[in-house]
């Protein structure tokens, strides 16, 4: 019998596990490794049937020409959905302005380590600035640590040339990019308040659809 977890026990949760990356226009795809290893990491330890070249064997079929955004969600019986629309780049010269949440994140809750449909938290916090002017909001955790945003990571630059991103203990998920970043030696785990980044000389965003996006604080909540 499979051993069981506090994780494993949500049968009924009614929440799958979801992967985003992007595919060039000459067929590759971009981190597509790290990209599955974390799906397959989140699938054994939340329970979900997961099989990697079922995985692969959906990717290759697909056949829309161009650079594409890809989708995969992953049910916890295996059930795969793929779903791909055209990537549209940022333009050169990009900056996004953030804003900070009102709403603090539960950086205890151990689903905070795994990319899930279950969104609430990152729904409510862009709720507060509908209609705004602004491309991203950054979440704080409870001891008022800046953890993520809504669909990035979160990045100052250090007086060394540097990058710090919060700890995963802090509430950030495990971003494909913050991850190579950290491994690379560009980034490191640093605990980061607001103050923290007001006063950095350069704030970034990113993700591994986008990588790094220049970013700049416009409303601390």
């Amino acid at each position: 019998m499979p051993v069981e977890s506090p994780l494993r026990d949500r049968r009924g949760s009614g929440y799958a596990l979801i992967e985003t990356f992007r595919r060039e226009a000459d067929g590759s795809f971009i981190r597509l490794d790290r990209h599955l290893a974390r799906l397959e990491n989140s699938a054994r330890e939340l329970g979900f049937r997961y099989s990697r070249a079922e995985v692969e064997q959906q990717l290759e079929r697909l056949n829309a020409d161009g650079a594409l955004r890809v989708r995969l969600e992953l049910s916890r019986d295996g059930g795969l959905d793929l779903a791909a629309s055209p990537f549209v780049p940022l333009p050169d010269g990009a900056l996004w302005r953030l804003a900070i949440a009102r709403a603090r994140l539960d950086a205890t809750d151990p689903l905070r380590r795994h990319k899930t449909t279950r969104r609430d938290p990152y729904a409510a916090a862009r709720s507060e600035h509908e209609g705004e002017q602004i491309d991203e909001v950054l979440l704080l955790n409870e001891a008022g640590e800046l953890a993520e945003g809504t669909i990035t990571n979160i990045f100052i630059e250090l007086a060394e040339g540097i990058l710090a991103t919060p700890p995963l203990s802090s509430g950030a998920l495990p971003g494909i990019l913050r991850g190579e970043l950290i491994e690379t030696g560009r980034a490191v785990e640093r605990r980061l308040t607001t103050d923290d980044l007001s006063s950095a000389p350069t704030i970034f965003v990113g993700n591994s659809l986008r990588d790094l996006i220049h970013a700049r604080l416009e409303h601390t909540g």
